[in-house]
């Protein structure tokens, strides 16, 4: 047998991604770790629900952001309480695109990630 068991994003400032993901996606640090040399730094975040981690990647010193590239990936999340969080992300201004024909939603986090939000079905 084989098991999802986590995806990583690197961030450049842990605190202000930890708050973020608290304050969209009430996700909660479940684990953390830190290397001997204290040059960087895992944060895992859990929903509550399910054993599936979001890892945090905090590489102390770094000011450069990420490439991410073309962004042809994505995490995403299913949720009972989908009008709730959109009018919460909209606050938030963190909605990077919307397609209402297929009643989807994504949101970016302070490093550009993008998330997407499915209604459940």
């Amino acid at each position: 047998m084989i098991t999802f068991n986590h995806f990583n994003f690197n961030v450049i400032d842990l605190e202000k991604s930890l708050a973020f993901y608290k304050e969209a996606l009430n996700l909660q640090v479940v684990r953390e770790k830190e290397d001997a040399n204290k040059t960087f730094k895992l944060v895992y975040l859990g929903d509550g629900h399910s054993n599936f981690t979001l890892e945090l990647t905090y590489l102390k010193g770094r000011v450069k952001p990420y490439d991410l590239g073309e962004l042809e990936y994505h995490l995403a999340f299913v949720t009972d309480e989908y009008e709730t969080l959109h009018k919460k992300h909209e606050a938030m201004n963190c909605i990077c695109y919307e397609n209402p024909a297929m009643g989807i939603y994504f949101i970016h986090d302070p490093d550009g990630y993008w998330i997407e939000i499915i209604p459940q079905r």
